[in-house]
C-alpha cells in the first residue's frame, strides 16, 4: 500500500460508565496512526453504571456498532480469528475491570500471533488509588497518561515494584477542545460543575449548594448555573447518593440561579468562570483559558481530590469569590497537566501533537508482525490473595477462564429478561440514592 494511501483500522472500545465511554471513544479516534480511518465498534460493560441512551446522546461520540455485554460475552466476542479481529482495542474500565480483562484476553488469545494492540488509561485527573489503579491497568501495550505529571509518576510506581514500565505513554485528555476564551459575557456566568460522590456527605453538599445560591444572591447581574452530571435515577462512574437535584428542593431559589445538564463543552462555551471540587471539567476550563476555581471551603483533602491542584494557582474559596477574587493560574503546573490551548503536555507545537508518541507506537506495533503475550504484573504467583478476587466479579477463574455458569453470548435477551434487567438496575439506584441514605441515618440515632 502506497505510502500515502488511507486505510481503515478496526477498533474496538469496552467501557463501563458514560464518561469512560466518552474517553475511550474520543482517545480511539485521537491515537488512531497518520493515514488511517477508523471503524469503531463499542461494547458497554453491564453493570450498575452502564449508560442510558440520554446518557450517550450526551456524550455525543457516535459508533458503527454499540451493544451491552457482561465481561465473558465480551471475551467470547474478541476470540474471533485474526481474518475477522480488531486492530486496536482500547479498555476504558475500572482498574479492577482492565486487570480481568487482561487475563482474560491472554487466555482467548492463547498461542496467537496476531492479535489487536490493547490500549487503557484513565478518564481523568488521578488523584487516589495511584499505586492500585496503575498496577491493575499493567500489561496493556499501552498505558496512556494524561500530561507528563502523570507520565513520570506513572513510571515510578513500575519501575518501583520492578514491572516493565516501557508501555506508559505520555498523551493528553483526548475530550480538550475548543474557542479560547476571549472576554466576559452577558451577562457574567458562573458555572458550578457538581460531582457525583465528591463530597461525598449531605451537610458538605449542602453547604456547597447554598454558597452556590448565596453567590447568586450577592452577584444579581451574574448568571450562576449548577453543572449536573447525570439526572435522578442514572449513574455515571461514580455513585451520587444525594444527588442536588434533591437538595435543591424547597430552597428558595433566586432567579439568576439555575440547574443545567448538557455537553460540558457546550456550557464552557458561556462561561466567565468555572468552580468546583476537583473535577477534570477544571482542566478542560484551563484549556481554554476560562478563569478557573478549585474550592477550598471544605479543606484541601485527598479525599476531596483537591489536593491535586496545589500549586495551580486556581485554590480558593466561595467567600473570596463572593468578593471578587480573580483566579490567575500558574502556567509551570498548567503545562505539566497536558492543557492549554496551543500547547502538548511537553510544550510547542499544538494540542493535536500530543498523541503523536502514541500513533507511532501503534502505527510501529501493528507493522511488526508477531505481537507478544499479554503479560500482567498481577499473576496467581505475585497476587494469590488479591487477583482472584478481582477475576471473580468477572465470572473468570485465577487463570482467566470463565467460570461455570457465566452468562452466555449465543442470543440476546428476549423481552422478558430486558424487563427484568431494567427493573433491577432501577431497584439498585434507587436503593442507593433513597433506601441506603435513610439506614445510615438511622444508624446515627
Amino acid at each position: 500500500m502506497p505510502a500515502s494511501a488511507t486505510q481503515t483500522l478496526r477498533v474496538a472500545v469496552l467501557a463501563d460508565s458514560d464518561t469512560r465511554w466518552k474517553w475511550g471513544s474520543l482517545t480511539a479516534n485521537r491515537i488512531a496512526p497518520a493515514n488511517s480511518d477508523i471503524s469503531l465498534d463499542g461494547y458497554l460493560l453491564r453493570g450498575r453504571a452502564t449508560p442510558t441512551a440520554r446518557q450517550l446522546k450526551e456524550v455525543g461520540v457516535t459508533a458503527d456498532s454499540l451493544r451491552e455485554v457482561t465481561a465473558v460475552e465480551f471475551l467470547r466476542a474478541m476470540e474471533r480469528g485474526p481474518e475477522d479481529q480488531y486492530d486496536i482495542l482500547v479498555l476504558s474500565l475500572v482498574g479492577g475491570g482492565v486487570q480481568a480483562m487482561l487475563h482474560g484476553l491472554a487466555r482467548a488469545w492463547h498461542g496467537r500471533a496476531e492479535r489487536p494492540v490493547v490500549v487503557t488509561g484513565y478518564v481523568g485527573v488521578v488523584y487516589e488509588k495511584l499505586a492500585d489503579g496503575l498496577l491493575l491497568r499493567h500489561g496493556a501495550d499501552l498505558v496512556l497518561a494524561n500530561s507528563r505529571q502523570d507520565a513520570d509518576r506513572f513510571r515510578e510506581v513500575y519501575d518501583g515494584v520492578g514491572a516493565d514500565s516501557s508501555a506508559v505513554t505520555e498523551v493528553a485528555l483526548p475530550f480538550l477542545g475548543g474557542d479560547t476564551y476571549t472576554g466576559e459575557h452577558d451577562p457574567y456566568t458562573v458555572v458550578f460543575a457538581v460531582q457525583p460522590s465528591v463530597p461525598d456527605n449531605r451537610r458538605d453538599r449542602d453547604y456547597l449548594l447554598n454558597r452556590a445560591i448565596q453567590h447568586a444572591r450577592f452577584h444579581p447581574n451574574r448568571e450562576v448555573l449548577l453543572k449536573l452530571r447525570s439526572k435522578p435515577g442514572e449513574h455515571t462512574t461514580h455513585i451520587e447518593e444525594l444527588p442536588y437535584q434533591k437538595l435543591v428542593q424547597g430552597k428558595d431559589l433566586p432567579a439568576n440561579f439555575s440547574l443545567v445538564y448538557g455537553h460540558m463543552g457546550e456550557v464552557l462555551d458561556r462561561t466567565d468562570l468555572l468552580v468546583t471540587i476537583s473535577s477534570t471539567a477544571a482542566l478542560e476550563s484551563l484549556h481554554r483559558r476560562i478563569p478557573t476555581v478549585v474550592l477550598t471551603d471544605l479543606g484541601i483533602r485527598e479525599g476531596l481530590g483537591n489536593h491535586h491542584f496545589v500549586g495551580s494557582g486556581c485554590l480558593a474559596s466561595w467567600e473570596q469569590l463572593d468578593a471578587g477574587y480573580k483566579p490567575v493560574p500558574d502556567a509551570e503546573w498548567v503545562a505539566r497537566q497536558g492543557v492549554l490551548a496551543g500547547g502538548p503536555p511537553s510544550g510547542g507545537g499544538s494540542y493535536e501533537t500530543a498523541f503523536d508518541a502514541a500513533r507511532e507506537r501503534i502505527a510501529k506495533l501493528l507493522a511488526g508482525g508477531d505481537m507478544p503475550a499479554l503479560t500482567p504484573y498481577y499473576t496467581p504467583e505475585t497476587a494469590p490473595g488479591y487477583l482472584p478476587g478481582i477475576l471473580a466479579r468477572h465470572h473468570l477463574g485465577p487463570d482467566g477462564t470463565p467460570l461455570p455458569g457465566a452468562p452466555a453470548a449465543d442470543k440476546a435477551p428476549g423481552p422478558v429478561r430486558q424487563i427484568v434487567r431494567r427493573a433491577a438496575r432501577g431497584a439498585y439506584r434507587h436503593g442507593v440514592q433513597r433506601v441506603a441514605p435513610v439506614i445510615r441515618r438511622m444508624g446515627e440515632l
